[in-house]
This record gives structure tokens, sequence and C-alpha cells, in this order.
């Protein structure tokens, strides 16, 4: 499989482990000028930008410790382009990152926050 597909694949079951924790998942896969956020969803009343990384094994260091201050840099301009694009205006979002490593999935909830 390509990176994409593999990509893709896991996104998709972070989507499904996601679901399963009460989220409600509205897109996967947002692209837009300034970037792409693998999952957006909605927990409760809070709107949620997703990140999703994943290792084949611990070798080349944690799935989470990959979303660097840039990458969370460029995830939160994203997001401010989905809440202008969507209008969705004043409401509470979060960021959290998913880390797949083998079979393990780990989500943290609030990782860092946007700007």
């Amino acid at each position: 499989m390509n990176k994409r597909k593999t990509g893709a694949a896991y996104e998709q079951a972070a989507g499904y482990y996601l679901e399963q924790q009460g989220y409600v998942i509205l897109q996967y896969n947002y692209r837009c000028r300034v970037g792409e956020i693998d999952l957006v969803a909605k927990d409760g009343d809070c709107l949620v930008f997703c990140e999703v990384k994943y290792r084949k094994t611990g070798g080349s260091g944690s799935p989470l410790e990959a979303v660097d201050f840039r990458k969370q840099q460029r995830i939160f301009r994203c997001a401010q382009y989905y809440m202008m694009e969507k209008r969705l205006g004043d409401i509470p979002c979060r960021f959290d990152v998913v880390g797949i490593e083998g079979a393990r999935v780990t989500l943290i909830k609030n990782a860092f926050d946007g700007g």
C-alpha cells in the first residue's frame, strides 16, 4: 500500500475509534489552501480538529511526538479557515491527536492550543 492509502486506512480506523468514544465524525480529510485536517468531529458541544499519526513500531519515535509545533500551527490555521468557510462563528473547539502504534490507539484530548 502506498502512504496515502495507508494514511486513509488509519484515518478511517481512528474515526471508528472516536465514534466508539462518542464523537460524531463530520468530515475526513478537510483540505484548504493552508493545509489539511485528518478528521473534523463533534464531541458534545465541542468542535474537534483531530490529527491522526500512525507508526508501525516505536522505532521512529512515538506517533504523538510527530505533531510538532510547526504541524500544530498548520492545523490551527486550517481550522480557522474551516470555521470561516462553514460560518461557524464562536463555538468551542479543541485539537485532539490520535496516535496509532501497531494495534494500540492513544487519544489525547486537547493535545495543544491554537495560535
